[in-house]
Parts: C-alpha cells; structure tokens; sequence
C-alpha cells in the first residue's frame, strides 16, 4: 500500500484523534484518513451520477 504525506491543520487532527483508539470508532488515524477519503469519493460519485457526469467519463475512456 503506497504510503502519503499530508500536513494537516492542528485544529482538525484534534478532531480527530477525538475518534481514534481504544474508545474511538477507528483504530488508528490512517484507519481514520482512509475511511473519510472513501466516504468523499462515494459522495462525490452519487453527485456525478446525479448530474449524468459518469456515463459521459466511461463513454470518453472507450
């Protein structure tokens, strides 16, 4: 798994870590970063479905 580096403001790495470990909902913070990236993406192709901008993009990669 490729591995990135992203600064993040103090304020919203708090935020954060307020969900990770033993009492939080992820067990670490890449678990944390990586289910947010999926969740964005997700929502960002239910708006494109919305707007018929999927089909028009697998019409073009053929």
């Amino acid at each position: 798994m490729p591995k990135i580096s992203v600064e993040i403001p103090g304020e919203l790495l708090a935020d954060l870590d307020e969900h990770v470990g033993d009492d939080g909902k992820f067990v670490n913070r890449s678990d944390a970063v990586r289910a947010s990236i999926r969740k964005t993406l997700d929502v960002l192709d239910e708006i494109d479905a919305r707007h018929d901008r999927l089909e028009a993009e697998e019409e073009t990669d053929e």
